[in-house]
């Protein structure tokens, strides 16, 4: 219990708005002296005004008042002329919040009593349906002395239930703790219609937000620097007595990162291309991550009102990326928009609801808010401030989250215009503060029934956090495919890059013609160049396998790939790339041998002579580099020979190795096109045992 002042003070509201809210509903309290109890407090906590209207509706109808129309009824409401019971309203109040959904198996059995922890005598009275000085009589006559606020046994509770032909279970509470891994079937009564959420990605300048400021009608760009989105916005507008939620990202990375820490946010992906530049080298990425996040995706042609707009090259352009438009016999639904004059946006939000109808996206308003951190940020004033997105349930002022592994209580909400909120729609994305910790973007929230169950569910957050963080992340290997397969998935996804556009065709058609018992290889990237962190990224979110050909990661990379837990499995012969996955797929992979780096060197001058050919002038940046042993020449992050150091020279002495931090004069064996610049990596094979 507290008091009303100790209670403003407390949500940040002065005691005469408390007053109020008491009085609205029906709590008995006149001063800011007067104490609240336990249930008054989660009343309160929980007032969602913004619904008061829809109750005060359905008590009109229910009692039949009769109003001759809106506007006066809306005058009546103003003016309270409609004598309606405060305890009906008090009533209707508690009983939505009943509804919410628990986090645990029940049952409808009107045999079975549930015996909850800690449960009072006056708890199970009510669950009877009895008094509960009936039930302290029946104790005392079995020599237990008790009132109604007594914890009950659940030995002594089970002795009275059974006196009511009942019988008594233990709640089965569900283990909340990893509530990302957490599904809760929602009852199909209690599931409505949610607005879909919508993720905008694009190459740069391609007019992402500059679309969404049509949609918004707003001038959200030229607030940002260039013109270039600098940070995660989400907003979420009404379209024909619809609403969208719109994400709008600064980039594609941003967006995989979130996949890679779990958080599924998106529903739907609109992919934005210039009618006058067409697919870019981002916009394949672009592509690739969409695909990879296995949601439905619309194609919208932007600039199509510029002089130069070719639409039927993107088209054509979108074909070669297995995007067929829906006008040319495919499932890829194309727009054609000026984001700058207006032109074919309607058409556009028009494609958006046909999927979200197709796809039927439905939530549960009637249980505790869960959803996806989109950023955060800390303000020396307010503390930690996280923008959510609420993806189902209803999240209320005052209720106690989880947040990541951070807790607290919402103390203030505000949607995306900053208008202060007491509960949210859903599929809304709004600003919260009130939590301890500033979370990660991609953390997910869970909403819980006490700020305790909250607080704890955070500390053993925290501890798992600190173990996890502590035990290397382990890598989706070959070696793990035969397992997988065993465990009945059916895909093995894979990113290629290799050298050349021939060799990456090559490898890719290769591995998709492999069918081992209904098992097939999916190819989610293939491009020519180095493999990047952004390959790893696509690949840690799409538990996927890099393969290189002919390609080499540097060593930051390779460690950037480790933490990551991403496999990088490197060849140049397309057979035994094909030959190792068939292999794995059947779970006959022989031992191998595994690589290790001994030590690299950056060449910084070249010296040519006749008699010994090219000579590196290097300097040996890491390990060690041994005569003999085998090396691969690299430029810009490609391999252009493999072979094997052939002299080494330190001065006027030839030498057998030479160490991190010297320089040296290095051959290689039957090669002589050495550059500046270029990287040289000694290695050897060792036997995996």
């Amino acid at each position: 219990m507290m008091s009303v002042l100790e209670y403003a003070n407390d949500v940040n509201k002065s005691v005469g708005e408390i007053l109020k809210m008491c009085e609205e509903l029906n709590i008995k309290v006149t001063n800011e002296t007067d104490l609240l109890t336990e249930e008054d407090i989660v009343i309160l906590d929980n007032a969602d005004f913004e619904a008061m209207d829809d109750i005060v509706e359905e008590i009109i109808e229910t009692k039949n008042i009769k109003v001759e129309d809106s506007i006066n009824k809306q005058k009546l409401k103003k003016k309270q002329e409609i004598k309606i019971n405060k305890k009906d309203f008090q009533q209707k109040k508690k009983e939505m919040y009943k509804n919410r959904t628990k986090l645990m198996t029940n049952t409808t059995n009107d045999k079975v009593v549930l015996y909850k922890e800690n449960m009072t005598i006056g708890d199970l009275a009510n669950n009877l349906g009895v008094s509960g000085a009936e039930l302290i009589k029946k104790l005392f006559s079995l020599g237990i002395m008790a009132t109604i606020n007594n914890s009950i046994s659940f030995e002594n509770a089970e002795i009275l239930v059974l006196e009511y032909n009942k019988e008594l279970k233990k709640e089965e509470t569900a283990d909340v703790t990893n509530f990302e891994e957490y599904e809760i079937i929602d009852n199909e009564t209690d599931l409505v219609q949610r607005p879909p959420i919508v993720t905008i990605m694009g190459h740069v300048d391609h007019g992402k937000t500059t679309l969404l400021d049509a949609i918004r009608k707003t001038d959200v760009a030229s607030l940002e620097a260039g013109g270039i989105t600098q940070a995660i916005s989400a907003y979420q507008v009404k379209v024909k007595e619809n609403y969208i939620t719109f994400i709008d990202t600064p980039g594609h990375a941003a967006f995989t990162e979130m996949r890679a820490r779990g958080a599924s946010i998106t529903d739907i992906v609109v992919i934005i291309i210039a009618a006058d530049d067409g697919i870019m080298p981002q916009t394949e990425e672009v592509i690739d991550h969409a695909k990879a996040a296995n949601v439905p995706i619309i194609v919208a042609i932007n600039k199509i009102d510029k002089p130069d707009a070719n639409v039927e090259r993107v088209l054509t352009q979108l074909t070669e990326h297995d995007l067929t438009p829906e006008s040319w016999g495919g499932d890829t639904l194309v727009s054609l928009i000026s984001a700058k004059t207006g032109e074919g946006i309607s058409d556009l939000l028009d494609n958006i609801l046909l999927i979200a109808e197709m796809n039927n996206y439905r939530a549960n308003p009637n249980r505790y808010a869960v959803g996806t951190v989109i950023e955060s940020r800390l303000d020396k004033h307010l503390g930690p401030i996280v923008t959510v997105l609420v993806q189902n349930g209803t999240l209320r002022l005052g209720d106690p989250v989880v947040v990541g592994y951070a807790y607290g209580k919402i103390r203030t909400l505000k949607d995306d215009k900053g208008t202060n909120l007491t509960s949210t729609k859903l599929s809304q994305p709004v600003e919260i503060t009130g939590i301890n910790e500033v979370p990660n973007a991609g953390d997910k929230f869970m909403a819980f029934e006490s700020e305790k169950e909250a607080r704890n569910i955070a500390m053993k957050r925290k501890e798992d956090f600190k173990i996890k963080e502590q035990t290397p992340n382990k890598a989706v290997s070959l070696d793990d495919l035969f397992n997988k397969i065993k465990d009945g998935s059916k895909e093995i996804n894979v990113i290629i890059k290799a050298d050349v556009n021939g060799s990456c065709e090559a490898v890719k058609n290769s591995l998709e013609k492999l069918d081992i018992e209904g098992v097939k290889v999916n190819v989610i990237r293939s491009s020519v160049g180095a493999i990047k962190e952004s390959d790893i990224v696509l690949a840690k979110a799409s538990n996927a396998i890099i393969i290189g050909f002919n390609v080499r990661p540097n060593n930051t990379l390779k460690e950037y790939a480790k933490d990551q837990g991403v496999e990088i499995r490197l060849y140049d012969i397309i057979y035994k790339v094909v030959e190792e996955m068939e292999l794995a797929m059947k779970g006959l992979l022989d031992p191998v041998y595994e690589e290790q780096i001994l030590g690299t060197a950056e060449v910084r001058k070249i010296f040519k002579f006749s008699k010994v050919g090219t000579i590196a002038g290097s300097y040996v940046t890491d390990g060690i580099i041994k005569r003999d042993s085998k090396a691969r020449l690299i430029r810009d992050g490609v391999v252009v020979y493999d072979g094997n150091i052939n002299s080494i020279q330190r001065e006027k002495d030839s030498v057998k190795e030479v160490k991190k931090g010297l320089e040296c004069g290095i051959t290689i064996e039957n090669y002589n096109d050495i550059r500046e610049n270029d990287i040289i990596e000694a290695y050897e094979m060792v036997e995996i045992k």
